[in-house]
């Protein structure tokens, strides 16, 4: 995978195209060398353009994947270009997934994706095990729920601990000044206990 991952990402799942979209190339290109060899040194060349276009397929399919992180969903593709296109987790609001008969048989179908960004709804073809692909993605939605969950619940108690020994200063800082008011002897025994007390119960 050519996407750099950020921190604290790690790839769950990647796949690729199914091995069966390489079937086509592979018999145009079959059939194409042999016309050719049999045609002569003219269908040679011939022969040869298709031998290339499925060398150019295999490329494609490799260049072509999915992979599922723990943040995000990423489409990579391309042979002279590198393209790219992600879906954030929580961006994701549905996912699904459909094989044709050969598909239930090979093993491999399309799954769609739709969310909230302005890309909208995503298919991705002839994927290897659609299903794995979808369910990966479900299960990833949900972990990374709770860890954002998880995230705020303790950004919550950090600032909660934070006003807490914030106010026990406050208190601290109030009671030395009481203490200063009747070493002065600003105030007496009985109105410094009643300021304290009310220091103290707030």
């Amino acid at each position: 995978m050519k996407t750099q991952l950020k921190k604290d990402e790690k790839v769950i799942i990647e796949t690729r195209p199914h091995w069966f979209t390489l079937t086509g190339p592979f018999l145009l290109m079959l059939i194409g060398s042999i016309t050719g060899i049999l045609i002569g040194s003219y269908g040679m060349i011939a022969a040869l353009v298709f031998i290339g276009y499925f060398i150019y397929k295999i490329v494609q399919r490799n260049n072509n994947l999915w992979a599922v992180t723990n943040l995000r969903v990423i489409d990579e593709y391309g042979v002279f270009s590198n393209n790219t296109k992600e879906s954030p987790l929580d961006k994701i609001n549905n996912v699904s997934y459909n094989q044709s008969f050969l598909g239930k048989i090979f093993g491999y179908g399309n799954v769609q994706i739709q969310t909230a960004a302005e890309i909208g709804s995503t298919t991705y073809s002839d994927v290897e095990n659609p299903k794995e692909l979808k369910d990966t993605i479900t299960h990833m939605q949900e972990e990374y729920k709770q860890y954002q969950i998880k995230n705020q619940a303790t950004e919550l108690a950090s600032a909660i601990i934070a006003g807490q020994k914030n106010n026990k200063t406050d208190i601290a800082a109030e009671l030395e000044k009481l203490y200063e008011l009747k070493q002065k002897g600003i105030l007496t025994d009985d109105e410094y206990n009643t300021r304290k007390a009310k220091i103290l119960d707030s």
